[in-house]
């Protein structure tokens, strides 16, 4: 199953992007919603976290796919390597499951792994529920992408995706991504003084 490409929450019609735009992928993985049977509304809530957060235009690649490892592996391939998205954020698949392989997924496709966001994402979200240690959430570089794995729930994905942003402008600089600038009032990110 390839999974179903979803058009982006509250989308226009679209215009082609401007070259050297910034481009950020959100896929959702959920068999239900894959098989058009769940709400989508993980993948809804991290789109609209990214449009709350973020100050510098960018297009959104959009695709929600099955719990199946090569379907994720496949589709992290194409954000990375050919729509060249400079961060690809994944809700779902986090958890200790038979069906949870997102992590795997990723791990399969990245050059590099950055356990320090496992890490912080666990221990923020530790502070409003004990089960937070069962979350295999990774994060780690595919050339100049950036792959970040969420949790399925769009409260968790807030509180997760909130600890570590202040990182995420920083490493895309680091990675040789476009500069991502925030809106300071609701997101304020880390970048050492020059």
């Amino acid at each position: 199953m390839s999974g179903r490409q979803t058009p982006e929450p509250g989308a226009q019609p679209r215009q082609a992007s401007a070259a050297g735009a910034a481009r950020i992928g959100v896929i959702n993985v959920s068999d239900r919603a894959s098989a058009g049977l769940y709400e989508d509304t993980p993948g809804r809530a991290c789109v609209a976290l990214l449009r709350e957060w973020l100050a510098t235009p960018f297009d959104i690649d959009y695709k929600v796919v099955p719990d199946e490892q090569a379907s994720i592996e496949a589709e992290l391939r194409r954000m990375a390597d050919q729509a060249r998205c400079c961060l690809v954020v994944t809700t779902g698949g986090t958890g200790p499951s038979a069906r949870d392989v997102t992590p795997e997924a990723t791990a399969a496709v990245c050059e590099k792994m950055l356990p320090g966001f496992g890490e912080l994402m666990r221990s923020a979200s530790l502070a409003f529920v004990p089960t937070a240690i069962l979350s295999r959430q990774a994060a780690g570089v595919r050339g100049r992408t950036l792959v970040v794995n969420l949790p399925g729930r769009p409260k968790a994905i807030r509180e997760n995706l909130g600890a570590v942003f202040p990182a995420i402008p920083y490493c895309i600089d680091l990675i040789g991504g476009p500069r991502l600038e925030t809106n300071e009032a609701v997101m304020k990110v880390f970048r050492p003084a020059s």
